[in-house]
């Protein structure tokens, strides 16, 4: 699993002053606080056994690339680099490449032209069907291309239109509103589910946790599996919590005020999977 230190990421208390705003976070990161809450999260990933491979500081790249999930996909055929939606980010997937090409990780292609594609927006439903949120961080290119790359491992790429919600500056990607737990267990947050998409995943007899509408804010439902059935997620989401344990899934919490909540990504966005078996 490929993740990005804050202290890498963050780089200096000048860089983060320089890049917050226009970023859209929702206030300024605290670097020193960032740091021991990012440890805490690497802590817990090591405690479950998660091999990690940190990705280096470049300086090509800025804040958002804490966010390692959306520059690269990965299928059984190998990475897939993707084409930033948002455009403060389109050099971190050539940050990702020569990380991965260095480490010895094969890549399957690319995202190019006026193909559009983050890796919040890619979630895999087993292990031949893909779903891809069409929404304004991946277009229409977008999903032609991720479809070539991946036709011989997919059986089936669906697609799923997202909401407007609060407009194309918004941190808004297919995972924010559904996160997989298992492979018949999904959390979802229902208001903003596609009906069809939700039909598709029942059809499939995948139970649904539903996130409360209180705790959508606080990432809630931006959850990390790290084995079937157990899960990283943000401290303050109680609610959230308790559901998933009554489904029999076990729950560790992180702090994530300067990681996650400010910067509008969870521990599935902190993280980049580098085994299918993983995703």
């Amino acid at each position: 699993m490929a993740v990005k230190r804050a202290g890498d990421a963050f780089a200096s208390e000048a860089a983060v002053e320089r890049q917050w705003r226009d970023l859209g976070y929702t206030a300024r990161p605290e670097l020193s606080v960032a740091t021991p809450e990012y440890q805490e999260f690497l802590a817990l990933l090591g405690t479950a056994g998660v091999d990690v491979l940190c990705l280096p500081p470049d300086e090509n790249v800025g804040l958002d690339s804490l966010y390692a999930r959306d520059a690269s996909i990965v299928c059984n055929a190998g990475v897939i680099l993707c084409n930033m939606g948002k455009p403060q980010r389109r050099t971190e997937p050539a940050a990702h490449e020569a990380a991965l090409r260095a480490a010895g990780v094969p890549i399957r292609g690319r995202i190019t032209g006026d193909g559009r594609l983050e890796g919040g927006d890619v979630c895999w439903i087993d292990e031949c069907t893909l779903a891809v949120g069409r929404g304004y961080r991946t277009n229409d290119a977008g999903i032609r291309q991720l479809r070539d790359l991946v036709a011989e491992c997919v059986d089936e790429v669906i697609v799923v239109p997202l909401p407007h919600w609060r407009g194309p500056e918004d941190v808004f990607h297919l995972m924010s509103i559904v996160s997989p737990i298992d492979h018949d267990l999904f959390l979802v947050y229902a208001p903003l589910l596609p009906v069809p998409f939700r039909e598709a995943l029942l059809a499939r007899s995948i139970e649904l946790v539903e996130v409360p509408t209180p705790e959508f804010a606080t990432l809630g439902c931006n959850v990390l599996a790290i084995a079937r059935r157990e899960v990283l997620v943000v401290a303050g989401n109680p609610v959230t919590r308790a559901r998933l344990e009554r489904a029999g899934v076990t729950v560790h919490e992180f702090a994530g005020r300067e990681i996650c909540l400010k910067g509008g990504g969870g521990p599935t966005c902190l993280t980049r999977p580098l085994a299918r078996e993983a995703q």
